[in-house]
């Protein structure tokens, strides 16, 4: 096998990955990131890099008062009973790493950000803010990244639409309309090669860690971390070109290779019961959970995700996750295996609601759930139709609700009376078994992607959707310490070994504090790993 040497090397070229190598870069340490694939990007390009980061900058010039103690005390709040025991000093990390890391990301790469007009969805809990935790980078030319311009993975949802307008215009519901009206700046978009959300986000990152001379190795597979006799990772051995390499990292390497949700051995582990689609590359096979576990490491956070609603698209011949809240509709309700309205469908957190297990089993008590819907759904939001289209087999189609029971297995009578109990809270203007917002309000939402208020469910044919889960990435993986070191079930570290995003154990799990909670803490454990392993050079 050839040799090569590093001082960091980073697996996997996600957002994590590209800001532990800038990080590290920006350091005076010779960093090399190896991405599995052909792309550039990983899950992080084909998001809608929405970013969530408590007390920032932008916030405070925009005059909103934050502060990290109110961040700690909102993520507290909002965490699964139990949990503060192994995570709280990673969230005292995190809120304190991450304003810095922001200003980091800005100054050494062309990346811009903007604030949202998003709130952090789980309003009534101590620390919530109105506004200022959510933003997103401004669109960058792909032209930035140079040679790897093409090579930027592309996404399921369009890029040419930065999440601004995704949020803040009605491109789900009147997409043509919306890009008749935003035409000047999508010709210029086009002809400029810029785009917005995950694209931009992986050009800027990449076109620093290019300017901070980071080395990017594309089909370059690691597949075995290499240690010393005292159980300390020096390295790691790669596939590339047909042929295996040993690369020695002096300083560390750093896992920041993905989730797990392409293996369908693991998958069936972690999240037992149906899975609608996957939103992620096919190349998150858990290649950095196993090699992890391979060098000592605890694993844990094995049964938490993204999980999102979504529509299928084709993507690099497979049906994709796009995430379009369409159970969010005024006449779509949701209901479960047994036919029974279960929820409120506008529930922040709905993964985490339908992804319920079973305390004593471990099984999901809900699965299957269904969108209940009529025919104006694919009127009013295009994007269902289109996956409709995409998937013939995705959508059930009944002139009655019996007929359409029938179809997906429920209960007949139950599906009537769920579908009447909902008809009946649209009809009063008030939900009081869920408490789903029953009336249209005055002055449209933050996310003009979602509706408020009620409709009856009346228009045949009916139609219902599957709803169980549709995964963007795992979240569990290597344990790790506040500094973004792996550790070994005794709670020791693992000497060389860091892991980062949604490879490590991930400290906010399936319930997310925020739309962009994905982004925006993964970023900054790449940075907490990179700031780690610059101290870690200089101490030796």
């Amino acid at each position: 096998m050839t040799r090569a040497e590093t001082d960091v090397l980073v697996l996997g070229s996600g957002g994590a990955g590209l800001v532990a190598a800038l990080a590290a870069a920006a350091q005076g340490l010779s960093v090399t990131v190896l991405e599995k694939t052909g792309r550039v990007g990983g899950t992080t390009a084909m998001s809608g890099a929405g970013t969530w980061i408590p007390a920032n900058h932008l916030a405070a010039a925009a005059g909103i008062a934050d502060s990290e103690d109110e961040a700690l005390a909102y993520i507290r709040a909002a965490a699964p009973e139990g949990w503060a025991a192994a995570e709280e000093a990673l969230w005292q990390a995190f809120v304190h790493a991450a304003p810095e890391m922001l200003r980091f990301v800005e100054a050494r790469t062309p990346l811009r950000f903007a604030l949202t007009p998003e709130p952090d969805p789980l309003r009534t809990l101590p620390g919530a803010k109105a506004r200022g935790r959510m933003m997103s980078p401004l669109p960058l030319s792909r032209w930035r990244a140079g040679r790897f311009a093409f090579r930027i993975r592309r996404s399921t949802i369009p890029e040419i639409f930065t999440y601004h307008e995704a949020v803040e215009t009605d491109l789900y519901h009147h997409p043509y309309r919306t890009a008749a009206s935003l035409w000047p700046k999508l010709l210029w978009r086009l002809l400029t090669n810029t785009r917005g959300k995950g694209t931009a986000l992986i050009t800027g990152l990449l076109r620093g860690c290019l300017d901070h001379g980071v080395q990017v190795h594309l089909s370059a597979r690691a597949v075995e971390l290499t240690r010393d006799a005292d159980g300390a990772v020096t390295g790691a051995v790669v596939e590339r070109g047909g042929q295996r390499e040993t690369w020695v990292a002096r300083s560390g390497v750093v896992i920041a290779t993905g989730g797990f949700e392409w293996d369908a051995g693991m998958l069936a582990e972690h999240f037992p019961g149906p899975v609608d689609y996957l939103g992620s590359p096919s190349a998150n096979t858990g290649d950095g959970q196993r090699m992890a576990a391979e060098a000592g490491a605890a694993l844990a956070r094995m049964d938490q995700a993204t999980l999102t609603p979504s529509v299928p698209v084709p993507y690099e011949g497979r049906l994709l996750a796009q995430p379009v809240p369409f159970h969010t509709e005024r006449n779509a309700m949701l209901v479960n295996r047994h036919g029974r309205r279960f929820v409120n469908e506008l529930t922040f957190n709905i993964g985490e609601a339908i992804d319920a297990r079973d305390p004593v089993s471990g099984e999901p008590v809900h699965l299957p759930v269904w969108v209940i819907t009529d025919i104006r759904m694919l009127r009013q939001v295009p994007p269902v139709r289109w996956g409709a289209k995409a998937d013939p087999g995705w959508m059930r189609q009944a002139p009655d609700l019996a007929s359409l029971a029938a179809l997906i297995g429920v209960p007949p009578a139950r599906l009537e009376e769920s579908v009447a109990r909902f008809n009946a809270a649209a009809a009063a203007g008030e939900d009081t078994e869920f408490g789903r917002p029953a009336k249209v309000t005055a002055g449209a939402p933050a996310d003009k992607r979602r509706r408020i208020g009620m409709e009856a469910i009346g228009e045949p044919p009916f139609l219902a959707f599957p709803f169980s889960r549709s995964i963007l990435g795992t979240k569990g993986g290597a344990r790790t310490n506040e500094h973004g070191e792996v550790l070994r079930p005794d709670g020791s570290v693992i000497p060389g070994l860091f892991a980062c995003g949604v490879a490590m154990a991930n400290p906010i799990g399936t319930r997310n504090v925020g739309t962009g909670t994905t982004i925006g803490p993964n970023m900054t454990w790449g940075y907490i790993c990179g700031q780690r392993l610059a101290r870690r050079n200089r101490a030796g």
